[in-house]
């Protein structure tokens, strides 16, 4: 497999654009190697520079659920592209997408639109700040909420203590407002709740995390947040940018049976487009400017393009339920298939799976949090990663991320994925 020409892309890009890509994990600093630029991309499969064809496990991080270049989209934005790209102005689209969203996820009573998920999870934040008039947040280890200032932060010194900004760059001050307790472990969120009496506005939390690989909650650790919540007058957020939508057609709370406060959605939302949304609580979110006091704006939110795209897919989504189903069980197809494989060469790496999201950890431990997922060989799934590109199997460059399958992996290219993968355990356990 020949890959000049993404190799002389990534050099030019490196002269031009910080470490030579828009998103650090696309620099293919855990696997090693070149990144693969990529030229096109149909159905199941991106196409690269050198004409390589790769069986696609990312689908641009989650959102292309019905696979790339879906003719419903595209005529979708086709139909768009003569009225505008951008108005700067309310649109008829606006309010049948805040419409759609709300029909569909009970706990959005009202949605505001923004521009990415890193958009929608910092508002989000900001409008609970300003409803309970409180300035500390909890969040998550190992949970990626976007690279806002106050998401920025890693666990100190213990599992309670105050977080230590994880990027130059993000003030100390910031840092002091920002606690973060192990995912799955209530009782460091107590602990953290009675330390700071009154003064925490929101917990925030993947409901189903996807950016330490693809991790749980435990049974019952949801409801009890729900409950600390209640009791101590804090707002509840699901950051469901990436399992919104794809979980259920009401996202993983849809699924998992506990309502938030606030939700934040992107990736499918727009169909493929830069998109992202919060919402929730009426009594929230009529705090929002102009309706409130807490300010937030965007010259390209609702814009009539990703509008149009997020109408197509949402409503094509709500009208076919039976599109859950067969990503569960496509999904579940090829975990099998991944670990009988694993079986044969007498290996017993973990497997985590909801819907059509799944992670494999290269430890035969469990993985419920952040430091259970980093018992995993990393050399190792390098190693992997490498073998499985050479086949023709494009995945996430890091362990630590969500894979994300799409209605376009048949049986048939499950069967291709699975042999690629039999194969690859094979040499790089030989080694």
């Amino acid at each position: 497999m020949k890959n000049n020409t993404s190799s002389e892309l990534f050099e030019r890009a490196k002269q031009v654009i910080p470490g030579g890509v828009n998103s650090p994990v696309r620099a293919f600093r855990a696997v090693g190697g070149n990144p693969i630029f990529i030229k096109r991309a149909k159905g199941a499969y991106l196409f690269d520079e050198d004409d390589n064809q790769y069986i696609e496990l990312i689908n641009s991080w989650g959102p292309m659920i019905l696979g790339h270049a879906h003719e419903l989209i595209e005529k979708a934005v086709r139909d768009a592209l003569s009225s505008s790209l951008s108005f700067g102005a309310p649109s008829r689209k606006e309010v049948e997408m805040a419409e759609l969203i709300v029909s569909m996820v009970p706990s959005v009573e009202m949605v505001r639109m923004v521009n990415s998920g890193t958009e929608a999870t910092m508002s989000a934040i900001r409008v609970a700040r300003g409803y309970t008039g409180r300035e500390k947040i909890i969040k998550f280890e190992g949970c990626y909420h976007g690279h806002g200032d106050s998401f920025l932060i890693a666990a100190g010194s213990g599992a309670v203590t105050l977080g230590v900004p994880d990027s130059p760059g993000v003030p100390q001050g910031v840092a002091n407002d920002t606690l973060t307790a192990p995912y799955n472990d209530i009782n460091s969120v107590k602990v953290l709740v009675e330390n700071n009496k009154n003064k925490i506005a929101a917990i925030i939390i993947e409901p189903v995390a996807g950016n330490m690989g693809c991790v749980l909650p435990k049974p019952g650790f949801l409801e009890a947040l729900r409950t600390i919540c209640d009791a101590e007058g804090i707002v509840l957020i699901f950051d469901e940018v990436m399992s919104g939508f794809r979980l259920s057609a009401s996202g993983a709370q849809g699924i998992l049976g506990v309502k938030p406060d606030m939700t934040t959605m992107g990736k499918i939302i727009g169909g493929g487009m830069p998109v992202g949304a919060y919402g929730g609580k009426k009594e929230i979110m009529q705090k929002v400017s102009p309706a409130g006091p807490v300010y937030q704006a965007g010259t390209l939110s609702g814009n009539p393009i990703a509008m149009s795209a997020g109408l197509a897919i949402l409503t094509y989504l709500k009208e076919h339920p039976q599109v859950y189903t067969q990503l569960n069980n496509q999904t579940e197809y090829l975990i099998h298939g991944m670990r009988k494989a694993n079986n044969l060469l007498g290996l017993d790496y973990t497997f985590n799976h909801i819907g059509s999201m799944f992670t494999m950890f290269f430890t035969n431990t469990a993985v419920s949090d952040f430091d259970s997922a980093k018992k995993s060989d990393l050399a190792m799934f390098a190693a992997y990663f490498q073998s499985m590109l050479a086949k023709g199997i494009y995945m996430a460059p890091s362990q630590f991320e969500s894979l994300f399958i799409s209605t376009e992996i048949n049986k048939e290219l499950a069967d291709t994925i699975i042999s690629a993968h039999e194969a690859s355990m094979s040499e790089i356990h030989a080694k």
